[in-house]
Order: structure tokens, then C-alpha cells, then sequence
């Protein structure tokens, strides 16, 4: 199948810059692709799902905050947050199943972590970190796992791959607004 664009899944890992140009721990390094560009950031500390695509209308429609474009997050944190919180954030029971980071988070002995989950529509410059923080609860570790449909699952961290037809039908109807992820 021959498309116009080029649409790309890819587990960031940690430390990272979503960027392909510049000296560094950059895209290029991860992603030998050519003219193809993130839709949205993960910042150098935090990891998960990035899609890259040539397809600039794509990109516009699932980043401006206008078209709700829900991004779905976990995130490990310091302490235990109560359950009495907004309905875009839910406590996990069980942290995802996610390989270990590199490097790993910082453990302390007397402070426990839990992870949550939260769903925002709009992406600000470290938007969840400050979240989490104003609450008491800082951010020890940040996943991207839902974003325009698609999930991070099957992908191993550093890995990347073109999306399926499948999933491109999805993102697709979502881009439009016909369906919700």
C-alpha cells in the first residue's frame, strides 16, 4: 500500500529530545527517517508514545487544544493521592506494565509512590509535572500511553514502526471527529 504520508509509532524513551536536528540524544538517533515530524512533545524526561508523521493537517488537528484531542498519561508519583480528584485523573490499582526506566527513578525507603492516570485535551510545556506537584505529589516517572487512538502497547522502549492500516483508519475518524479514542 502506497500512502501520501508517513505515519510512525515510537516508544520515546527517557531522555530523549523530540527534535531531529541538534547534537545529542535526538529523534534522528532513534527514528532514521526522513521529513517526518512529532505531533506534540514529550519533554527529555518523560517517555512513551510519540507519532511522527510528513502529514501537517494531522499534526495541526491532534495538537491545538480547539479539537479536544484527549492525550492519556501514567504517572508514578511520590505518596499515595486520594481518590477525591477530577474525573480526567484515576489512581491505578497496580502500576502498568512498563520495562524498567534508564535510568531507574529514585527509590526512598520511607516515602511510597503510586501511579495514576490522567487524560488531558490540551499538552502545555511540563503541564502533568506541575499538576502533580501543586497536589503534594511530585513526578517521579511520566508515560504517554494514549494519544489520537492509538496505544503504546507492543512497542518495546527505543522501538518504532509504520502504523497498520487499522490504525491509521482510526486516527483517521478521530483526526475528524467522528470518533473518540
Amino acid at each position: 500500500m502506497n500512502l501520501p504520508y508517513r505515519y510512525i509509532l515510537f516508544y520515546k524513551p527517557f531522555g530523549v529530545l523530540c527534535q531531529f536536528s541538534g547534537a545529542g540524544n535526538t529523534l534522528k538517533k532513534h527514528v532514521p527517517v526522513e521529513d517526518v515530524y512529532p505531533v506534540g512533545r514529550l519533554d527529555r524526561d518523560s517517555e512513551g508514545l510519540l507519532l511522527l508523521t510528513d502529514d501537517g493537517e494531522l499534526q495541526h488537528r491532534l495538537t491545538d487544544p480547539k479539537f479536544n484531542h484527549p492525550r492519556t498519561y501514567w504517572v508514578q508519583v511520590e505518596g499515595v493521592p486520594t481518590e477525591a480528584r477530577a474525573a480526567q485523573v484515576r489512581l491505578l490499582k497496580e502500576g502498568p506494565a512498563l520495562p524498567p526506566r534508564d535510568p531507574p527513578i529514585r527509590f526512598r525507603k520511607n516515602v511510597p509512590t503510586s501511579w495514576i492516570e490522567i487524560t488531558l485535551t490540551e499538552g502545555r510545556n511540563r503541564q502533568v509535572r506541575r499538576m502533580t506537584a501543586a497536589v503534594g505529589h511530585p513526578t517521579l516517572r511520566l508515560v504517554r500511553a494514549v494519544m489520537g487512538g492509538l496505544a503504546l502497547s507492543g512497542l518495546k522502549t527505543g522501538t518504532w514502526r509504520e502504523l497498520t492500516p487499522d490504525e491509521l483508519q482510526k486516527l483517521k475518524r478521530v483526526q475528524h471527529g467522528k470518533a473518540r479514542p
